[in-house]
């Protein structure tokens, strides 16, 4: 049988990243965020947000970097060019309770790259993210002008039991993912990383919907 439609049920509340913040913090959010990141994607269930590139800007080191990366899963993004689309989707974890996040994005030529992670409420900050290869980073959550900030908060590679933090020496440096409500169904997402030598090494930024469809 072909998999039915979403129901209300697969959906229900998430006070989790609520909880990740100061209430004072929480409250200075608009309306619309307190709403998407209160939405707990059920086991199985998925929301799906479109959108397109609005801007990319890369270092000569930080255009190296990406492309290095490509042999341990592809990370970062690795087109240069604006206004391309792109496709989120977050799925409900069955094994953590986490999430399951996909972002497509097309690329000038041939298939569009898929990058893949895992969200999940644990770790020394409560949150953290898993790629491929047993990369994992915590997340600290904070607020700053009404824009919701994830920030890499120390990088460790998971083997099984085994979590090996890594040196600073050895990480890409600070990683700061923003989220800015555009409206109840648009937000304008941002990606900037930024290495203590050697300076800012990517921005990127993108604006999704929700897809009701």
């Amino acid at each position: 049988p072909y998999p039915s439609r979403p129901s209300p049920q697969d959906y229900g509340e998430d006070d989790r990243f609520r909880r990740l913040l100061p209430p004072s913090a929480w409250a200075a959010l608009p309306a619309c965020v307190r709403t998407r990141f209160s939405k707990r994607v059920c086991a199985g269930a998925t929301i799906v947000y479109k959108g397109y590139v609005t801007r990319v800007e890369y270092s000569t080191l930080g255009w190296a970097f990406a492309q290095a990366l490509r042999f341990a899963g592809a990370p970062l993004p690795l087109s240069r060019q604006e206004g391309l689309e792109t496709v989120v989707t977050v799925t409900g974890d069955r094994q953590s309770g986490g999430q399951f996040w996909t972002r497509m994005f097309a690329r000038e030529r041939g298939f569009p790259q898929m990058i893949h992670s895992v969200k999940r409420f644990s770790g020394p900050t409560g949150l953290e993210e898993a790629l491929p290869f047993g990369i994992v980073m915590s997340l600290q959550l904070s607020v700053a002008e009404e824009t919701l900030c994830f920030t890499s908060a120390g990088y460790a590679i998971r083997a099984g039991a085994w979590r090996i933090p890594l040196p600073r020496i050895l990480t890409p440096g600070a990683l700061v993912v923003t989220h800015t409500g555009i409206d109840d169904q648009a937000f304008r997402f941002t990606l900037t990383l930024e290495h203590p030598l050697f300076g800012k090494l990517l921005h990127q930024e993108a604006v999704y919907a929700e897809d009701a469809t």
